[in-house]
């Protein structure tokens, strides 16, 4: 989910050129993108870990009635780290040696995204903390830090709420859990409000529609969101997209994260009940999302406290790794 600082010119999409071409060379449409196989993206995965300094591996876990795959890597006290969304695991990559210095990290796809089982069921953000906790006690963990972004602090903040006894101490990166203010956001923004506007979230409201427009062509979305938010548009690379894309590009995928956000109704009322977070929280954001979590998170929590992460607006970790790390390490070390 994008809730961000102040937005750019008129929030306008700027896409990523891109060229496609076939095997033979010859250019293709950018909608002819191809689904991707549970076996390719088991095989793409393991080769990303791989890739990265600190000796990270793919695993999989069968816990809670759900099969996650998470990377993990380094040596220290358990961190856990959850994305968002249109991303997955790889979205903390640039953080992910750093982190291992100090830290086991396992950075999880959660429930419906990329390597992880795409079940019908149990998006709501309390079940999917569940899901955490049976990973971390298969792991051998009593008790971890944990890091969300997105739909990823959403139940990183569920985790804390409903499993305090198994949390050290958890960071929100620029994303509120879901609260009775979802239910303001406009169908149609009255002229002259600053973006965005929030269509997203109705647009995966929607039962089999997406599938239907975003099959084998994911990259559309990925494009838009990213373009939408990013100040360095490099940041996140054409490959990286592609990788993103690969994720998302079948049926099965893309109506699992619909989940995410069909659960919102489910999760204003569980929010409702949740006592304050007792365990120490830091929220990370940039501008006015920073000013706004800096005002309602005191009132979430009994030990809140907030850094600013300048130069980004909603794709922080992938934007600003090294401040976003710093701030990171400052917290949880």
């Amino acid at each position: 989910m994008l809730l961000s600082s102040t937005p750019p010119e008129s929030w306008g999409f700027k896409p990523t050129p891109r060229a496609l071409v076939d095997d033979k060379g010859e250019q293709v449409p950018a909608n002819a993108e191809t689904v991707t196989s549970a076996e390719e993206l088991k095989a793409l995965n393991a080769e990303l870990a791989a890739s990265l300094e600190g000796g990270f591996t793919s695993e999989y876990a069968e816990v809670n009635g759900v099969r996650l795959h998470y990377v993990t890597g380094g040596q220290g006290d358990p961190l856990v780290l959850l994305p968002g969304w249109p991303e997955t695991w790889w979205e903390y990559r640039k953080v992910m040696p750093a982190l291992a210095a100090r830290f086991r990290v396992i950075t999880v796809d959660i429930r419906g995204m990329g390597g992880s089982s795409k079940p019908q069921s149990g998006f709501e953000k309390k079940s999917m903390a569940g899901d955490i906790l049976a990973l971390v006690r298969h792991l051998g963990h009593e008790k971890v830090s944990i890091a969300g972004h997105g739909i990823g602090a959403m139940v990183a903040f569920a985790y804390a709420a409903n499993h305090p006894e198994a949390t050290e101490k958890v960071a929100i990166l620029n994303t509120t859990h879901a609260d009775q203010s979802y239910y303001k956001f406009p169908m149609l923004p009255n002229p002259g409000d600053k973006g965005p506007h929030r269509w997203w979230l109705a647009f995966n409201q929607v039962a089999g529609f997406p599938e239907k427009l975003l099959t084998g062509r994911y990259r559309h979305i990925i494009d838009y969101m990213f373009g939408l938010s990013l100040v360095d548009p490099e940041a996140i690379t054409d490959r990286d997209r592609d990788i993103y894309a690969k994720a998302y590009s079948s049926a099965e995928a893309i109506r699992a994260s619909k989940g995410w956000f069909q659960s919102y109704q489910q999760d204003i009322a569980d929010f409702e009940s949740y006592d304050k977070i007792s365990v120490p929280m830091l929220g990370l954001a940039y501008g006015t999302f920073f000013e706004y979590m800096s005002q309602v998170f005191p009132q979430q929590g009994t030990d809140v406290r907030m850094a600013e992460i300048e130069g980004t607006r909603n794709y922080l970790v992938e934007e600003q790794p090294e401040a976003v790390t710093r701030a990171l390490l400052e917290f949880f070390g």
